[in-house]
């Protein structure tokens, strides 16, 4: 495949185990790949720069911050984000390189679905729906969000393209390595979220893990994923619930008698998919 006109950056901190699959899976198209690396401990900057990325240092600021750093860093117009967990299928890069077959793209900006593959799993689940993410765009046109929560690219309304191919995501290197993750998120989500009226946030004590869980286990369609498909659908409620709780505490934190019976109610859900996560 010939080389595009398009320079393809990552965000790395201790993905020595992943990120050589990763950059494997864009090399061969894309014109430069830039590894934005937070002094990690392992192996990844001598693994990426053996795969041929290009590896600057920059400690950690934010998810927003670190992509849009990357983003000064790249000599082209035209930016392909990917993290370190995803991979390119061949598929998928066919379809990028069909978007610059005829000189410049059409649109500004593309989007695609992002697919979970599970632990221990080659490729994802069927009928995999688990996010759709603006991944190719020219940055002379929009860039990735100023946040240290939130990494997604801000339109500004521009029209997208959609590619019909999904990156493979290999998010979770096991199901406590997800329970890790989470844990970190809630808690960073938490630190940065804004106060919220405390009707409010007890009606979302009563809904939140319900509603996510038929979010991700029908919705997302993790119910043709079985036996794992249920453990993630219900991790992800759990871990809802608990930001939800958490802020709660945060508000009034002797208020416990209607929160330990909520956490018992849902707790029903976590004993059937063998999670042992109850803790407050």
């Amino acid at each position: 495949m010939l080389k595009l006109p398009v320079s393809c950056f990552i965000i790395a901190k201790n993905e020595a185990d992943r990120i050589g699959r990763t950059i494997r899976s864009v090399r061969e198209w894309a014109d430069e790949v830039i590894v934005v690396d937070s002094f990690s401990t392992d192996d990844t900057v001598q693994l990426a720069e053996a795969e041929g990325a290009r590896v600057v240092q920059r400690a950690w600021l934010g998810f927003g911050q670190q992509k849009r750093f990357a983003e000064e860093l790249c000599r082209n117009e035209w930016l392909f984000n990917i993290d370190a967990d995803e991979v390119v299928t061949e598929k998928l890069a066919r379809e990028i390189a069909d978007v610059f077959a005829n000189g410049e793209p059409e649109f500004s900006g593309y989007g695609m679905s992002v697919a979970l593959v599970y632990p221990g799993h080659t490729k994802p689940r069927l009928w995999a729906r688990d996010h759709f993410c603006i991944r190719l765009y020219d940055r002379r046109v929009m860039r990735f969000r100023d946040s240290s929560l939130h990494d997604s690219v801000v339109t500004d309304g521009h029209k997208m393209g959609k590619m019909s191919s999904a990156l493979h995501h290999h998010s979770i290197r096991s199901f406590e390595d997800m329970r890790r993750k989470l844990d970190e998120r809630m808690w960073l989500t938490v630190a940065n979220g804004e106060p919220q009226p405390r009707f409010k946030v007890f009606l979302r004590l009563i809904t939140e893990m319900p509603m996510h869980f038929l979010k991700y286990y029908v919705v997302r369609g993790h119910f043709t994923g079985g036996w794992a498909g249920l453990k993630y659908a219900s991790l992800q409620a759990w871990y809802r619930f608990m930001r939800i709780y958490r802020l709660w505490r945060l508000g009034s934190p002797k208020d416990e008698a209607v929160v330990l019976l909520l956490i018992f109610a849902c707790n029903i859900l976590s004993y059937l998919s063998t999670l042992d996560i109850l803790y407050v």
